[in-house]
């Protein structure tokens, strides 16, 4: 009999997870992950984990499977949550839970499993995993989950082969009313709880206040550009010429002579771009976007209207090292292009783009303008439902 440690989070997904694998014949451990408690961090009032680690640990008995408990908080902090204070002091937005799989789930709770005897890894992802057979040797598919409007595979986006030869996802045939059904049927505490909002298996954060704790206020001013500024009358049109490439590619960088003083904020670090809550500016006929964060000067960037040139880049740059493919054998050569379809932040929908293998890394340039690309996150590129690559924005 196989056996299968399941990472519970005290969710239906991964609650519902376990039981599947338990109907399928597995030899089921059901493992909890606490990734939080230090304390110079204060996240809420609230306590979520032990809450969650206390329904899983009734789901557990429910289905009459082993249970434990696993403390990851220090290597956590030192993996997801310095990098993030590191990432948004450089005027960056990572995503911390695309880290959180590649980094714990897939890393230190994978090593503490095998440590169990266990033959695979399970978790609630509403994601797919294929198989193919090249020259012989099994090559494993990262595949999109049956439920489009939950599709989880890009959170999965970093994972290796090595790391999915190991990993099931139970639920990635199903949808979420489909789970929900089940776990009902079946009486889970589970059943009827909302979905964690916060970051992997931490529970809700409010990030202005957690970005605080650690990163000092520090107040700068706020410019507002004019749409009709000369720096967005520059059309390139796209080839694999590396020149022009860069160009499409390049972030725009403003100076405070490229428009006008419209108020202040506590911190450019806090901001992302694209945001548009949190300025607490008004006066202005549309709302204002932040269009650049130069944490350098302590200066935010920002235009007016969601439809503001500054906010849409027609390519974006991956560097050679944030470059990483999930199937290996389809790594691109240098000079090398294919078209696929990429998503730069997580739920957007997929857009077409022409993907360029420079000397120094990807180029992606896209049929439409994409609006808000945050360097920090990762951008994600499929062939079909199967996810290929991914790499961190530059």
């Amino acid at each position: 009999m196989k056996r299968v440690v399941v990472g519970m989070s005290g969710g239906v997904d991964s609650s519902v997870a376990a039981y599947l694998l338990k109907e399928q014949g597995y030899d089921v451990i059901g493992m909890f992950m606490k990734n939080w408690h230090d304390d110079t961090v204060t996240i809420s009032n609230e306590c979520p984990w032990l809450e969650d680690s206390n329904d899983a640990m009734i789901v557990a008995q429910n289905l009459g499977i082993p249970f434990q408990a696993i403390d990851l908080s220090k290597e956590y902090k030192e993996r997801i949550v310095d990098y993030m204070f590191d990432e948004y002091q450089k005027g960056r937005t990572p995503n911390p839970d695309v880290l959180c799989n590649r980094e714990i789930k897939f890393d230190i709770f994978l090593k503490a499993a095998l440590k169990l005897k266990a033959d695979y890894i399970a978790t609630g992802h509403y994601c797919r995993k294929g198989e193919v057979s090249i020259n012989g040797v099994s090559t494993y598919k990262l595949l999109a989950g049956k439920d489009d409007n939950k599709d989880q595979s890009y959170f999965l986006c970093q994972l290796t082969q090595d790391q999915l030869a190991k990993a099931l996802f139970p639920i990635g045939e199903l949808t979420k009313p489909e789970v929900r059904k089940i776990a009902k049927e079946i009486g889970l505490v589970t059943a009827d709880k909302k979905d964690s909002q916060g970051l992997c298996f931490i529970g809700k954060v409010r990030l202005p206040e957690f970005l605080q704790q650690k990163l000092e206020p520090k107040k700068g001013i706020v410019i507002e550009v004019p749409a009709s500024s000369p720096k967005y009358l520059n059309p390139v049109i796209a080839n694999s010429d590396d020149m022009e490439l860069e160009e499409l590619t390049k972030t725009l960088s403003y100076s405070e002579e490229d428009g006008k003083v419209v108020g202040e904020h506590s911190g450019a670090h806090y901001f992302t771009i694209g945001q548009r809550k949190g300025l607490n500016i008004g006066g202005t006929p549309e709302p204002l976007f932040i269009i650049e964060t130069d944490t350098t000067n302590n200066i935010i960037y920002t235009g007016q209207g969601e439809n503001h040139p500054g906010l849409f880049r027609k390519g974006l740059f991956i560097e050679d090292a944030d470059i990483h493919w999930v199937r290996t054998d389809l790594a691109m050569n240098i000079g090398e292009s294919r078209t696929y379809d990429v998503r730069i932040r997580y739920r957007q929908p997929l857009e077409k783009a022409t993907v360029y293998r420079g000397p120094n890394g990807l180029y992606m340039i896209f049929e439409q303008p994409q609006k808000a690309v945050a360097a920090g996150q990762f951008a994600v590129w499929y062939d079909g439902a199967e996810l290929i690559g991914s790499g961190v924005i530059n």
